[in-house]
């Protein structure tokens, strides 16, 4: 088999938005491309609405003059599958069904010659199942592009079980040839991206189910944690019906596993058809869109006397360096530290500011003994202290503290959301799951920490990959604080990764 494809003849299998676009990134890299739909006239229609894409790039001058009519004078609708005989390499991007996926792939082995790799855009589906029945399913791989695709850099690069490794490899630098960043993966449900992500939209639902929080403040939490969209904004994007056929794809595929469980919020949502953007409602209304958070009453905000009693620091980590520097802001403020305590925040008023270790505020005040207590979620302590940051309080704490304590989040900068007592919060539940489930792919063989970081980055526009969070977190932490949420809520969804807990015990391990 040859496995030279940066000058073989491509067919592209499916003339939707995604076929579209892998059809336009092949021509512009200088391929001849073949373009078929079994829809008539789809292809052709396909490669007029390329003709207005291309031109407007022109037109922005993000095209070279010409290169719009050079770049459609490779693709070549076509009306019958068996012109394309030629092609080197076929791409599929037909609907996802595992029945007509291995169909096509029949019909395109007895068409192509030997030596042509045959690749899949599928989403979800086995590769390895995708595969079966072929003469020669080590020549099947996975080309998971991501949409739109002309911009989108990643590629998944999935292996099934029979897929020859020089053929997924030729793949990979094929995709660089074309600028995008590939990554290897191995079949399994969900691939890496869709896989890892699943604890995004899973861990807002189930605090929503618990109504913790109103879904803007959810959302507001999250963005201020660096992610583009909250997770209820995106769900309302992407469409309630299609993610939650992700997860329950993912779910049925993992036998079940709790982790991966659909939420009965999201169910019912699509059961009254409120779908999100595409239907006009979902946890938002459109156009209105997600509505502003409230900010926090200047009145309400922290004024430290000058003789007032000192505000003690407590930890000697990033995120007690923030409250310092942020502390240091405040006039007539006295400051004290105490490097050697077993938490970080801050000791003020009779009362303390804690930053979550997973327990709940409750639970904190009724082991250290201190009625008026709050707990506060993860921020980026490399910034500035910004943006709206969960809290809780614990029961136990009386009318002024439950007042002074999020005066005193205020004052330090933050836009204070009161959460239910929901153990881990958002942001710090929602990474550590995240981290929890790429520790869980890499130990499977699914993906390396790398190849982990590189899709969440490119392929969802994560602020940072799971193991760079890792790294500014550490190993005992993260496992810490799932085994608070493994204790509160008792159940399989919350246990950590054996690969989290050998990097917390420092022990060697595979793919690390």
């Amino acid at each position: 088999m040859s496995l030279e494809l940066s000058h073989a003849p491509l067919l592209v299998v499916g003339a939707g938005i995604m076929g579209a676009g892998i059809a336009q990134v092949a021509a512009q890299a200088g391929h001849e491309v073949f373009l078929y739909d079994v829809r008539e006239g789809a292809a052709a229609a396909a490669r007029a609405r390329l003709a207005t894409t291309l031109g407007t790039l022109v037109a922005k001058g993000k095209l070279a003059a010409g290169e719009d009519a050079a770049t459609l004078g490779r693709i070549t609708p076509l009306a019958r599958l068996e012109d394309a005989a030629r092609a080197g390499l076929a791409i599929e991007a037909i609907v996802e069904d595992l029945g007509a996926k291995r169909a096509l792939f029949a019909q395109l082995e007895a068409l192509l010659g030997d030596e042509a790799v045959l690749a899949t855009n599928t989403s979800s589906i086995s590769v390895t199942a995708i595969a079966n029945g072929l003469k020669q399913p080590g020549r099947l791989v996975g080309m998971h592009f991501f949409n739109p695709v002309p911009l989108m850099k990643l590629v998944e690069v999935v292996s099934g079980l029979h897929t020859q490794p020089q053929v997924a490899q030729a793949i990979f630098a094929l995709s660089q040839s074309w600028g995008k960043v590939p990554v290897h993966a191995r079949s399994t449900p969900g691939f890496i991206v869709n896989r890892i992500a699943r604890p995004y939209y899973a861990e807002t639902l189930a605090l929503l189910l618990e109504q913790a929080a109103a879904p803007h403040e959810l959302d507001a939490c999250l963005k201020a944690a660096g992610f583009r969209m909250g997770p209820c904004e995106l769900m309302d994007l992407i469409g309630h019906d299609t993610n939650l056929a992700v997860t329950c794809s993912v779910y049925e595929a993992n036998f079940s596993d709790k982790r991966f469980m659909p939420s009965l919020v999201q169910r019912e949502m699509v059961e009254g058809g409120l779908l999100g953007r595409k239907s006009g409602q979902g946890f938002y209304r459109y156009p209105e869109g997600v509505p502003a958070l409230a900010a926090w009453p200047r009145s309400a905000q922290a004024s430290p006397q000058a003789g007032a009693q000192p505000v003690v620091v407590h930890g000697d980590d990033g995120f007690a360096e923030a409250l310092c520097a942020a502390l240091s802001r405040l006039p007539s403020c006295t400051m004290e530290r105490d490097l050697g305590s077993t938490w970080t925040g801050l000791a003020v008023d009779g009362g303390q500011l804690r930053l979550t270790d997973g327990r709940t505020a409750g639970e904190v005040a009724a082991t250290a003994g201190q009625a008026d207590i709050a707990v506060f979620d993860r921020f980026d302590p490399r910034q500035p202290c910004a943006g709206a940051l969960a809290f809780a309080l614990a029961g136990s704490a009386g009318d002024a503290w439950q007042a002074r304590a999020p005066s005193w989040l205020a004052a330090l900068g933050f836009t204070p959301v009161r959460l239910a007592d929901a153990p881990g919060l958002v942001v710090a539940r929602t990474l550590a799951m995240l981290i929890n489930e790429a520790a869980d792919a890499v130990l499977q063989g699914v993906c390396s920490t790398e190849g982990a970081d590189a899709a969440m980055t490119l392929g969802v526009n994560y602020p940072q990959g799971p193991f760079q969070w890792l790294g500014r977190w550490s190993p005992a932490g993260v496992v810490a604080l799932l085994d608070a949420l493994d204790a509160h809520y008792r159940g399989e969804r919350y246990r950590a990764s054996p690969w989290l807990r050998r990097q917390a015990w420092a022990l060697p391990w595979p793919g690390r």
